[in-house]
């Protein structure tokens, strides 16, 4: 069996994967270029540059030793082996790490992309609780997925039944089982993340045909208004949450002093009462 990793390289090449490529781009481009900060890190998924709106002064690019050389198949049909194309490279020289063991120290980073990475890899949880801890409080982590309970998803668990039958075809890449929106909050939840925002996308049947793609496109407009949670691939940014932290407010915030209460002298007698102005 093929790697998810290689998989989904190649299935990007297809119509479906092209028009899923340019919608993440767009989301990921409106929700990172206001976050702000110093340091910023995307795990893995080379062939979209998730942190190219991002303004932050430091900036990388994770990846598996699996994503180092990319497989693809020559027109011959002999495996060649190629690296991410050259519009997708970092400023910074990409880092080859496990996304479980991240070469950063606990709360370094303001800001982690995961575009499909926990999907892909081998240990979804690891990952998570691992930018839990390189995040700093407040830092954010933007997510992109497939959504199981889409058409898409539909179709690929009808071809996952007739594989046992030998039929060979798979819509989507096979990356083993793919996290639901709802299984993913709750893991966030647990690693004290707050959801800040969350969308679905890419309502058009799972065909592979750009023509019929393009037939299909009111459907990305119906399936916002009338069955939204639906769509192909979610996309959320969550924002982690430290128990008994306040942060700081600016120094040019400062607060206005109530004004005192006037107070009074206690005597014996009432009429001797003198109220005194603070």
């Amino acid at each position: 069996m093929k790697s998810g990793i290689i998989g989904l390289t190649e299935w990007l090449d297809t119509a479906p994967g092209a028009y899923l490529l340019a919608w993440e781009r767009s989301h990921f481009d409106l929700a990172v270029s206001d976050i702000f900060g110093y340091h910023a890190l995307q795990l893995g998924f080379p062939e979209l540059n998730a942190l190219q709106a991002n303004r932050m002064p430091h900036k990388w690019l994770a990846l598996s030793f699996l994503e180092k050389r990319t497989l693809t198949l020559a027109s011959s049909g002999r495996p060649e082996l190629r690296t991410a194309p050259e519009s997708t490279c970092f400023p910074r020289a990409a880092l080859y790490a496990d996304s479980s063991a991240l070469p950063f120290p606990e709360s370094s980073l303001d800001l982690v992309a995961l575009p499909h990475t926990l999907e892909l890899g081998s240990d979804p949880h690891s990952a998570l609780r691992e930018v839990a801890r390189v995040l700093v409080p407040e830092g954010r982590v933007v997510i992109s997925g497939f959504n199981p309970a889409s058409l898409w998803g539909l179709r690929q668990q009808r071809d996952h039944f007739y594989q046992r039958f030998g039929y060979e075809g798979l819509f989507l890449p096979d990356a083993g089982e793919y996290i639901g929106y709802w299984r993913l909050r709750d893991w966030l939840r647990l690693l004290d993340f707050e959801v800040e925002s969350a969308q679905f996308g890419c309502y058009r049947p799972a065909l592979k045909s750009q023509k019929w793609l393009d037939r299909f496109d009111w459907m990305d407009h119906a399936g916002k208004r009338w069955w939204p949670i639906f769509g192909a691939v979610y996309f959320l940014v969550a924002v982690k949450h430290v128990r008994g932290m306040r942060l700081l407010e600016p120094a040019w915030k400062t607060r206005k002093s109530p004004a005192a209460a006037p107070a009074v002298v206690a005597s014996k007698n009432p009429a001797d009462w003198v109220k005194i102005s603070g």
